[in-house]
């Protein structure tokens, strides 16, 4: 079975990929969308991450046949209101970049106290242009007052999980995928296509 994933983020897509490979689903593969970089992305207009997911899974839908899911993830942090929130990619502005976002997010934090934030990821499976079902996964750490650790990508080098005694980017691909946001989301979405099967 082949699901098509609505993403050009190398790192989504890598942890996509090892959701599949981890999967006790044999035969699942979960595959870029064909031709995705030549498409015109939808707007993410949506108010919270199950809403632009949904958008973009029900967009994407209509260039296959086949199943595809999109997802929408980012940071929300307690002492920002959940800021940066569905912006999380797009912090410091259009096309910004990690570095750009993770410094934005320093600055704003610099005299809070409560470095309290979760990561949040929604993901909606869609086939034909209807959203068949949605899928959410959370994960609760600290915002550090620097990054750590190279691996991981977006706001990984400063989001501290306390179980690890690390960031998300000092953790191994596999140990990050076991606590992540976008692991449990992807594991519900797994087990949910094994039953369709």
């Amino acid at each position: 079975m082949i699901v098509y994933a609505c993403s050009t983020n190398p790192g989504k897509l890598r942890e996509f990929r090892l959701a599949a490979r981890a999967s006790l689903s044999a035969g699942l593969e979960i595959e870029p969308l064909p031709g995705i970089a030549n498409i015109q992305p939808p707007g993410e207009t949506g108010v919270s991450f199950e809403e632009n997911a949904a958008l973009k899974a029900s967009y994407y839908s209509g260039f296959t046949p086949e199943l595809v899911f999109a997802d929408d993830s980012g940071l929300a942090v307690d002492a920002l209101g959940g800021a940066p929130g569905v912006y999380s990619a797009r912090y410091a502005g259009p096309n910004a970049t990690d570095a750009a976002n993770n410094q934005l997010l320093l600055e704003r934090l610099e005299s809070a106290e409560d470095r309290n934030a979760r990561f949040v990821c929604a993901i909606a499976v869609a086939q034909r242009g209807r959203v068949l079902e949605i899928f959410c996964g959370t994960v609760e750490g600290q915002i550090l007052h620097q990054p750590r650790g190279t691996g991981g990508f977006g706001y990984d080098p400063l989001f501290f999980y306390p179980p690890f005694g690390r960031t998300l980017a000092e953790s191994a691909a596999e140990q990050k995928f076991s606590v992540s946001h976008r692991g449990k989301a992807l594991r519900a979405m797994i087990a949910w296509l094994a039953e369709r099967r």
